[in-house]
């Protein structure tokens, strides 16, 4: 069951991911489709990682993982609760009240980079980083595979640092968001939907031992 259930969360996971991916590169192109479809999706990618993560560390249930595990879990919460604050806002307040001030904006749209609401989604990031490389140490590795799963994993949580400090500073200003933001989104994407596939892989696998 617990595999089953992994399997479910890897692919909302991965199927999540690419939808953001494609979302973004159409806005590139099209910017009348909005914030919309990338903001749905990043509610689906929180949904799918909590599942994900509970089911590395339910499947691998041991004595020696269980702080790892609860921490990691607990983490992962944490980044869902900040995801669903700004992704949720955006999808409704903002998308939806055309009377919103650009200073208004610039403090409750995530689209505004340096905003509150901004830095908010950068916490989350922050959180689900800390949750990955925590988690990576209840996997138990059968093959190269799965220890490319757990080394991807880890690698990932090098992300904490990072997303957690650069708020602090002036490095961002407010104002729309750019190219830049675009393609540093994708090249998340592009590292993040081999962890969904090897994690869905990984949970498959385990059925058979």
């Amino acid at each position: 069951m617990n595999q089953t259930i992994g399997k479910m969360g890897a692919s909302i996971t991965g199927l999540a991911v690419l939808s953001f991916a494609v979302s973004m590169i159409i806005r590139l192109f099209d910017d009348s489709i909005g914030t919309f479809p990338s903001c749905l999706s990043s509610l689906f990618i929180a949904i799918g990682f909590v599942v994900f993560i509970c089911s590395i560390i339910a499947v691998n249930n041991k004595s020696e993982n269980r702080a790892v595990g609860i921490a990691g879990i607990s983490f992962a919460g944490i980044y869902a609760a900040i995801i669903f604050l700004v992704y949720f806002s955006e999808i409704t307040t903002v998308r939806m009240n055309n009377t919103l001030s650009e200073e208004v904006l610039s403090i409750i749209s995530y689209g505004y980079t340096g905003s509150l609401f901004f830095n908010y989604d950068l916490l989350g990031y922050a959180m689900m980083a800390l949750s990955t490389f925590l988690s990576a140490f209840a996997i138990i590795p059968k093959d190269k595979g799965d220890k490319a799963l757990r080394l991807l994993l880890w690698i990932h949580g090098v992300f904490f640092l990072p997303c957690l400090i650069i708020p602090m500073f002036p490095v961002f200003k407010a104002g729309a968001s750019v190219l830049f933001g675009t393609i540093l989104l994708e090249t998340w994407c592009a590292y993040f939907l081999p962890i969904c596939i090897l994690g869905f892989r990984y949970f498959r696998t385990s059925e058979n031992h």
